[in-house]
C-alpha cells in the first residue's frame, strides 16, 4: 500500500497542502478547526512523516511525554507516581510533558495527536493492560516508548518491570508462616496487567483467600475492608495493592473494634511516608530509582540503541507494627 501523503490529507480534509503542513506541526495560520480536522485524517490514513523530512526540519521537541488515566482527586494521593516521575526528570534534560486524561481512548487520541504535532520525542507507557493497543499503536506509529512495567507484553518496545507474581508470592508465604489461612486481598483496577498478576500469583499461593476489586482510592479501601470485616468469615489478613487504600483499611478496622495486629493484619503495596507513619508493613522498591532507570532506557532508545527489557530489583518487605501471629496460631501454641 502507498505511503499517504500530505498531498492526499490535503484532498480528504478538503483544504490546501500549506494548511496540512501547518496542522502537522503544530504551526499558527490556521484556525483549530481545521487543525483539528486535519489530525483527524492523517490519523485515519495511517499517515507518517518521512524520516528525512523530520530531520530536515530540526524534528527535537525536546520533550518527552506520559499520560495517566486516572481521575485527577486519585492521582494527588498516589505517592508512587510523585517518586516515579522525580526519577524520570533526575535522568532527563528535556522536558517531561504530563498529562491526566479520564479514559483509554482518550490517552490513544493524545498520543495520535502528540505523534502528529510532534510535540514529544518519545512516551513512557504506564499501567500496561494484558492486550494493550498501546504497545501495537508505538510501533506503527514510530513513536519511541518504554513501557514501565508489563515483562512480555511490551512487544518490540523497550520494558522496564518488576516481578508482581514473585512479590506477591513472597507476601502471602510471610503471612502463611505467621499462622494465617484466611487471607484476603484488596486489588487495583482488574483491567491492569500488573492487577492479573498479583492476582494469580495469590490465588496461586491461598486456599482460603478472596480478592475484592478496588481502584486505589481510600474510598475503595475502606468500602473494601468494611465489607470484609462484617462478613460470615472475615479474614485474618489483608493485602493492599497500594498504601491509601491500605491506610484507609486500618482506620476502618480501628472502626470495628478489631486491633491491629492482635485480631487482624495488614500489608501495602508500595511503601509510603504513609505507611511508615502509620505503622504499617509494607513492599518497599525504590521507586525514584525505578523511575531513573525507565527515563535512562528511553534516552537510549531515542539515542539510537536497540530496545532493552530490564528487570528491576524484586521488592522487599519491610515489616513493621501492622503484622503479627494469626489468633489461631497463638490459640494453639497457648
Amino acid at each position: 500500500m502507498k505511503r499517504p501523503t500530505i498531498k492526499d490529507i490535503a484532498a480528504a480534509a478538503g483544504v490546501s497542502k500549506g494548511a496540512v503542513s501547518l496542522a502537522l506541526n503544530g504551526r499558527t495560520g490556521v484556525s483549530e478547526t481545521t487543525r483539528a480536522r486535519v489530525l483527524e485524517v492523517a490519523s485515519s490514513l495511517g499517515y507518517r512523516p518521512s524520516v528525512t523530512a523530520r530531520a530536515l526540519s530540526s524534528a527535537s521537541a525536546d520533550a518527552v511525554g506520559l499520560v495517566l488515566v486516572r481521575p485527577p482527586r486519585a492521582l494527588g494521593d498516589e505517592a508512587f507516581f510523585f517518586q516515579l516521575i522525580a526519577g524520570m526528570q533526575s535522568e532527563m534534560s528535556c522536558a517531561l510533558l504530563l498529562q491526566v486524561v479520564s479514559s483509554r481512548d482518550a490517552e490513544i487520541e493524545l498520543y495520535r495527536r502528540w505523534w502528529a504535532e510532534h510535540r514529544v520525542d518519545g512516551v513512557f507507557l504506564v499501567d500496561l493492560l494484558v492486550s494493550d493497543p498501546r504497545v501495537e499503536l508505538m510501533s506503527s506509529l514510530g513513536l519511541p516508548a518504554v513501557v514501565v512495567g508489563g515483562a512480555g507484553h511490551h512487544g518490540s518496545l523497550a520494558s522496564v518491570w518488576a516481578d508482581d507474581y514473585a512479590a506477591m508470592t513472597s507476601v502471602v508465604e510471610y503471612l502463611k508462616a505467621l499462622g494465617h489461612r484466611r487471607i484476603a486481598r484488596v486489588a487495583g483496577l482488574a483491567s491492569l496487567l500488573h492487577t492479573v498478576r498479583r492476582d494469580q500469583a495469590f490465588l496461586s499461593s491461598v486456599v482460603d483467600g478472596v480478592i475484592v476489586a478496588g481502584d486505589y482510592t481510600a474510598e475503595a479501601g475502606a468500602s473494601a475492608t468494611r465489607s470484609l470485616l462484617e462478613g460470615v468469615q472475615p479474614p485474618t489478613a489483608i493485602v493492599y495493592d497500594n498504601d491509601v487504600m491500605a491506610v484507609a483499611g486500618a482506620e476502618v478496622a480501628g472502626s470495628l473494634g478489631i486491633e491491629v495486629p492482635g485480631e487482624l493484619s495488614l500489608v501495602a503495596w508500595d511503601d509510603s511516608v504513609l505507611c511508615q507513619h502509620g505503622r504499617l508493613t509494607a513492599l518497599s522498591r525504590d521507586t525514584f530509582a525505578f523511575g531513573a532507570r525507565a527515563a535512562r532506557a528511553l534516552l537510549a532508545v531515542l539515542e539510537g540503541a536497540s530496545p532493552t527489557d530490564v528487570e528491576d530489583v524484586l521488592p522487599e518487605l519491610v515489616v513493621r507494627g501492622s503484622t503479627g501471629v494469626a489468633p489461631s496460631a497463638r490459640a494453639s501454641v497457648s
